[in-house]
C-alpha cells in the first residue's frame, strides 16, 4: 500500500475532495518519513512542525466546506533554503558566526501559502550554491535516500533528497547552472529549470531560476501553476500567459512531426560515459518510434567558454568572501574558498572578457537549437558520485566540467527538464534532460510527462526506506 506522503499532488487533492483522508493526516505521514530518513539524509536545514500543523488544520477546514483553494491545497512541500520564509534562518549552506533570518517572504514562498501548500520545512544546500553536491560547512552532508553511500547532486541537494525520500510530492529549488537538474538525474527525480523569468524571486541574477523537483511530471507541472504567478519584485519576471506549466497539466503531447535534436556531446568538460549516451539515445528511439525527426546536435560550448563562465563565478564567490569578517571567512568549507581563491587576482578587463563568454555561450546555444522543437541531452557526463566528495573531481582548481549540458541553458534562458530514464549497471539512476525554445516550458513539460508515460522506467528502490 502507497504510503500517504508518497501519493502524488492530485491523488491528495482527489483523497481529501472525497474526504478517504485529511490534510493531517497527510502531514503526519510526511513528518513520520522526516522522522525515520532524516538521520541518514540529512535533508532539512529547517523544520516547520507546528507552522505547518497550523496549515493542515486550515486546509482541512477548507476541504470540509467544499472550499479549496487549488490543486496544491493541503499539499505538503518544501523549500530551498535560499528562497526567502519570514523569520526562517537564511544561510545558504555556508557556517555563520549570527545566521540571518529572512525578513519576508519571497515570491514562491507567498504563492505557496497563497494556495493553500503546507511548507513543512526548508531544505539544505552547499555553500553559496556552488557545488554539485551536498556537502556544507554548515550542514554536513546531505546523502541519498537511494543510496546513503552517493552525493545526491546540488546545489538543490536537501530538496532532492526530500523529493526522492518521500517529503511529499512537491520540492522547490534553484538552479544557475544545473543545481536542479544534477540532482534530478542522480536522485532518479522529474524537475524543471524554467525559462528565465518565468518563476519570480526576489534576488534575480544572470541564469538563476527557481523550478520544482518531484517524483513525477505531473507534480512538476502542478506546481508551476502556482509559483509562475507574476511578481512585480522580479524585474526580469515574464508576464503572465499559457506557458507557465499550467496548459501542460492535461493537454495532450504527439510527438509526431517535432524536429527533435539529440545531443550526446557537449564540447566541453568532461565527455559522457557510453552508459550515459547509450540511456539518451534509447529516449530518442522513443520519441522517433512515435513520429519524431531526431536531428544529431553537434557540440557547441568548447573549453574556453566553460572556463570563462566558471571564472565569473569564482569571481562573485570570491567578492562575497572577501566581504565577510576574516573568523567568517574560515568557516566557510576549504573547497569552495580555495575555488573562490582563483578569482582573486581576476582584472576588471579579464572579466569584461568572461562575460562576453557568457554571451557567446546563449548566442551558440540559441544557435544550435532554435530551430528545433526540443532537444534530448544528458544531464550529467557520468552517474552519481561519492557523497562526501564536494565535487565529482577533486580539483578545486579545475573549472565545473560536468556542467557542458546544463549550464548553457541557464545562459540562453531557455527551459530544461529532467527525467528518470534508465540505470547504470550498478544500479545508478541517468536522467534525460528536454529543453526547448526560450517560453515553451508547457511544451517541455509535456514531453517530459509523455515520455515518463511511454519509457515506464520504474522509480529507484530506496534503500533509507526499503533496507540495501
Amino acid at each position: 500500500m502507497t504510503a500517504l506522503s508518497d501519493l502524488t499532488a492530485a491523488q491528495m487533492a482527489a483523497g481529501y475532495a472525497e474526504g478517504e483522508f485529511s490534510p493531517l493526516e497527510v502531514l503526519a505521514s510526511v513528518q513520520s518519513r522526516m522522522d525515520a530518513c532524516e538521520p541518514v539524509i540529512n535533508a532539512l536545514h529547517h523544520r516547520d512542525d507546528e507552522r505547518s500543523r497550523e496549515a493542515a488544520e486550515a486546509s482541512a477546514r477548507r476541504f470540509a466546506a467544499g472550499a479549496p483553494l487549488g490543486p496544491l491545497d493541503g499539499v505538503p512541500v518544501t523549500i530551498k533554503e535560499n528562497i526567502a520564509r519570514r523569520g526562517v534562518p537564511m544561510p545558504s549552506g555556508h557556517a555563520w558566526l549570527d545566521v540571518p533570518l529572512a525578513d519576508h517572504d519571497a515570491p514562491i514562498t507567498e504563492r505557496l501559502t497563497e494556495a493553500g501548500a503546507v511548507i513543512v520545512g526548508s531544505t539544505t544546500m552547499p555553500d553559496w550554491g556552488m557545488l554539485s553536491s551536498g556537502v556544507s560547512s554548515l550542514h554536513g552532508i546531505t546523502r541519498s535516500p537511494l543510496d546513503p553511500s552517493l552525493t545526491t547532486g546540488g546545489s538543490s541537494a536537501g530538496a532532492g533528497a526530500a523529493a526522492a525520500a518521500g517529503y511529499g510530492p512537491i520540492h522547490i529549488g534553484s538552479d544557475i547552472g544545473g543545481s536542479i537538474r544534477l540532482p534530478c538525474t542522480w536522485l532518479g527525480l522529474a524537475g524543471l529549470k524554467p525559462s528565465f523569468g518565468r518563476v519570480p524571486l526576489d534576488a534575480p541574477y544572470m541564469g538563476r531560476c527557481a523550478g520544482p523537483m518531484a517524483r513525477t511530471m505531473a507534480d512538476v507541472a502542478a506546481a508551476m501553476t502556482v509559483i509562475s504567478a507574476p511578481d512585480d519584485r522580479d524585474w526580469t519576471r515574464l508576464p503572465a500567459g499559457a506557458a507557465d506549466g499550467a496548459d501542460a497539466s492535461s493537454s495532450p503531447f504527439d510527438p509526431a512531426g517535432l524536429r527533435i535534436g539529440l545531443h550526446l556531446d557537449a564540447g566541453c568538460g568532461v565527455p559522457a560515459t557510453s552508459e550515459t549516451t547509450d540511456a539518451i539515445a534509447e529516449a530518442a528511439a522513443a520519441f522517433r518510434t512515435a513520429g519524431a525527426e531526431i536531428v544529431p546536435v553537434a557540440p557547441f560550448i568548447d573549453d574556453g567558454l566553460l572556463a570563462d563562465m566558471d571564472l565569473f563565478w569564482r569571481v562573485r564567490s570570491w567578492n562575497d568572501l572577501r566581504a565577510l569578517p576574516f573568523a567568517e571567512q574560515q568557516l566557510i568549507l576549504p573547497y569552495i574558498r580555495e575555488w573562490a581563491q582563483g578569482g582573486a587576482d581576476v582584472t576588471g578587463s579579464r572579466l569584461m572578457e568572461c562575460y562576453h563568454s557568457v554571451q557567446e555561450i546563449r548566442r551558440r546555444t540559441v544557435a544550435a537549437t532554435g530551430d528545433l522543437d526540443l532537444v534530448l541531452s544528458p544531464v550529467a557526463p557520468d552517474a552519481a558520485f561519492a557523497a562526501e566528495q564536494p565535487m565529482p573531481y577533486p580539483d578545486a582548481t579545475a573549472p565545473m566540467g560536468h556542467i557542458g549540458f546544463t549550464m548553457p541553458y541557464n545562459m540562453s534562458e531557455q527551459p530544461a527538464a529532467t527525467v528518470l530514464a534508465g540505470f547504470t549497471g550498478d544500479g545508478r539512476t541517468i536522467g534525460v534532460q528536454i529543453s526547448g525554445r526560450r517560453f515553451a516550458d508547457d511544451l517541455v513539460i509535456a514531453a517530459g510527462r509523455w515520455f515518463e508515460a511511454a519509457a515506464a522506467v520504474p522509480l529507484p528502490r530506496r534503500a533509507v526506506l526499503d533496507g540495501a
